[in-house]
């Protein structure tokens, strides 16, 4: 019996994106059903009736929600190329700069471009440039998060 892989996502969500990297990395085949976030799908509300939002994974009929949870599942069920580390230190590291992304950084650079006013923008960008050198100190001249490897 096939597996049924579905990822409800939308073209430019970066949440949605990073799921179908994952696959891909994964080399798990899927269907790809894009969302209008004006229109939402039966499927899309039925899978994820709590959020009701992009990505939801869908694998044999059983949906997950949230983007890291997701991934963190496709590590965890699928073999071949890691997403996580393996090391608990450094798999919790790797947590709080996703987690740190998610919620600081691109919060605030959807505010920067799309805030209310022009103020809360020029503030806003004050405060993307002061969490991207965070990231970039972090990154050290290193290619990814991870070292050398793409993971989370």
């Amino acid at each position: 019996m096939a597996e049924e892989v579905l990822l409800f996502g939308m073209w430019a969500s970066p949440f949605s994106r990073r799921i179908e990297l994952a696959l891909k990395l994964k080399g798990v085949q899927y269907k790809y059903v894009e969302e209008d976030l004006t229109n939402k799908s039966p499927a899309l509300l039925q899978y994820n009736p709590v959020h009701k939002k992009i990505p939801v994974f869908v694998h044999n009929g059983k949906s997950i929600a949230e983007s890291q949870v997701i991934l963190e599942y496709i590590d965890e069920t699928w073999q071949g190329y890691s997403i996580l580390p393996k090391d608990p230190h450094e798999k919790a590291v790797a947590r709080f700069w996703a987690k740190l992304i998610d919620e600081k950084c691109l919060h605030a650079a959807f505010r920067a471009c799309w805030g209310a006013d022009q103020k809360e923008r020029e503030k806003t960008i004050e405060e993307v440039n002061e969490q991207l050198q965070f990231l970039e100190d972090e990154l050290n001249k290193k290619r990814f998060f991870g070292g050398e490897e793409i993971g989370l």
